[in-house]
């Protein structure tokens, strides 16, 4: 793929960056795929949306698309359960990892919150020490510092 998006860095670059780079764009067989600056099998979004296509525009077989484009049914249906319910977004992979502080319960955020003195600033390594020491939980300074900045509201 030519560097030619904004000349700093190539479209595989920005795919891979954003999370949308399709690893198996060697399986898409579909030949729209194939010497088009259009459509590009490295585009996993694109890929999945021209699948959808493919199975509501031009009456192909679920079991076929997913073939042609390098896909299980299982994961046609996904992306269409997905499409279905939040439009072309639904069809952007999730971002990995953790949603939240996983580690904050509401007896961390008790303790946390007890501990705050109004008109005072947060003392978010005093609050790391203690929450490891009373509670035995690691919690980052930072971590204490966004969730504090999002209860305190």
């Amino acid at each position: 793929m030519p560097a030619k998006y904004g000349g700093k860095r190539s479209k595989m670059d920005a795919l891979i960056d954003e999370g949308t780079f399709n690893p198996n764009s060697e399986k898409v067989r579909d030949p729209k795929f194939r010497g088009s600056e259009f459509f590009d099998p490295h585009d996993a979004v694109q890929v999945k949306y021209e699948m959808l296509r493919r199975v509501s525009v031009d009456n192909v077989s679920v079991t076929d698309a997913s073939d042609e484009y390098g896909v299980s049914r299982p994961t046609y249906y996904q992306a269409k359960a997905n499409f279905d319910t939040r439009g072309i977004a639904g069809l952007v992979p999730a971002k990995p990892g953790p949603r939240g502080p996983h580690k904050v319960d509401d007896e961390v955020l008790a303790f946390l919150q007890a501990r705050l003195v109004a008109g005072e600033p947060v003392r978010a390594r005093e609050l790391a020490k203690l929450v490891r020491i009373e509670l035995d939980v690691a919690l980052h300074p930072r971590t204490i510092e966004r969730l504090l900045k999002k209860t305190i509201r």
